[in-house]
């Protein structure tokens, strides 16, 4: 089960697991919040649905994540 919300900027924070995680299980957690943030997409918006995508822990640097590929 998928649960996230927007801010009033259409911004979505949400945790896609801990550091204990190994990256196997951060990337299918973050590949089940993709699927879920595209599924949601009104059938009649036209154009670029999401504009960037950044990951990043509690106080690190944000890493940018290809849009193309959602």
């Amino acid at each position: 089960k998928v649960e996230y919300r927007l801010d009033k900027q259409n911004i979505i924070h949400t945790p896609i697991g801990k550091s204990s995680f190994g990256p196997e299980k951060l990337e299918e957690n973050f590949k089940a919040l993709m699927d879920a943030i595209v599924k949601a997409k009104p059938s009649a918006l036209k154009g670029q649905y999401l504009r960037s995508i950044t990951l990043t822990s509690t106080m690190g640097p944000g890493v940018k994540v290809s849009v193309a590929k959602f």
